[in-house]
């Protein structure tokens, strides 16, 4: 059980929560080899923000995020993880994130990544 991480603010909320919300969220706002004690953390989403909204960026996002929540299927936290990328070209692009977890509960995520 960990303290839940309001998505929006990235602020605790004071809630216990019981799945995988908080290592998914971690991983993929950290900058990837920013985080001193375990510089495989995070992921190059951050990268983005500058990029054009292209088709190509929404195949980069769905790779980016891929590698960056892998360590949960590596260390047996997920069993399966797919991810989708949907590109309405208004700025955001919104990773759609479905977990299959370790005791075979689907838990699901989204997770815009602003563009230019």
């Amino acid at each position: 059980m960990d303290s839940g991480i309001n998505t929006n603010s990235g602020d605790l909320t004071g809630q216990r929560i019981q799945t995988l919300s908080n290592a998914v969220y971690i991983r993929l706002m950290t900058p990837l080899g920013s985080w001193w004690a375990d510089t495989s953390l995070g992921s190059r989403l951050h990268e983005l923000r500058r990029e054009k909204d292209r088709p190509r960026v929404g195949i980069l996002a769905k790779q980016y995020s891929e590698e960056a929540l892998k360590p949960l299927l590596d260390n047996g936290r997920a069993k399966r993880i797919t991810v989708v990328a949907d590109q309405p070209h208004s700025g955001w692009l919104n990773l759609n994130i479905e977990i299959i977890d370790a005791t075979g509960n689907p838990q699901v995520f989204r997770h815009p990544v602003r563009v230019i």
